[in-house]
């Protein structure tokens, strides 16, 4: 039997400011098997989509993002912070509570009619998802789902990805 994931997110009050619970997500890395189980959770939905490659936002979704690719044996897209990859990109800026941020995608890293799903550990407002979902699609790909690890569903992120479907394997509803 899989281990019960949620006893190893930890809980930091105050993180990275006051007022924020954060999710803490290295004490599930650093056990094999929730690890493993997560990562096995996360690709799921995927098993029988033959998709071409999992997309993934820098940092923590590239630690799940890859090893999911491994586990469905497809690509892996890094999509990445401005200015930290090599060759042509495209790019897609997205709303945050205090500001905006950018993420772009190497212009060939999806082919038309590629098949991707995008994963990450953590969805809370969306923006950063939507953003992920708005280069997949620009770039000709077709998103077949998106998978996250936690759902802080109380913000409402997941519900912005309508209507792709979104696969979440903890939730938290803020009570």
């Amino acid at each position: 039997m899989p281990p019960d994931l949620t006893n190893y997110i930890r809980d930091i009050p105050d993180f990275p400011k006051p007022g924020i619970l954060f999710k803490d997500i290295t004490p599930l890395l650093g056990d094999p098997a929730a690890l493993k189980a997560a990562v096995q959770a996360l690709a799921a939905p995927y098993r029988q989509a033959s998709l071409t490659a999992v997309a993934a936002v820098e940092s923590r979704g590239f630690i799940f993002a890859s090893a999911v690719a491994c586990e469905l044996d497809c690509g892996f897209i890094p999509l990445r912070k401005p200015d930290k990859l090599p060759a042509a990109t495209t790019s897609a800026t997205y709303e945050l509570e205090y500001g905006t941020d950018t993420i772009e995608v190497h212009t060939d890293a999806i082919r038309p009619g590629d098949r991707v799903a995008i994963i990450d550990d953590l969805v809370a407002t969306g923006g950063t998802a939507v953003a992920a979902v708005d280069l997949v699609k620009r770039l000709g790909g077709e998103l077949v789902g998106c998978s996250f690890l936690i759902d802080l569903a109380f913000l409402g992120g997941a519900a912005r990805l309508a209507p792709c479907p979104v696969h979440t394997v903890i939730t938290y509803n803020g009570d």
